[in-house]
């Protein structure tokens, strides 16, 4: 089974530093209350840590 993160975007990133803004475009995130599936890797955990204030995410298994 193939862990996936499901990652929402709760706060907007209007006057926030620069990198906090590419690592939401990175992950795909540019409006209010959108939501993707990524992998549960490393480096998206890392991505998430970062912007951790203005996203949410929660693990799902999907088989």
């Amino acid at each position: 089974m193939e862990k996936k993160l499901k990652i929402t975007l709760i706060k907007s990133f209007i006057g926030r530093p620069e990198k906090h803004r590419k690592v939401l475009r990175g992950m795909g995130l540019a409006r209010l209350n959108k939501t993707v599936l990524l992998g549960d890797t490393p480096e998206i955990r890392g991505m998430v840590r970062k912007v951790a204030h203005l996203v949410t995410a929660e693990e799902i298994g999907v088989n």
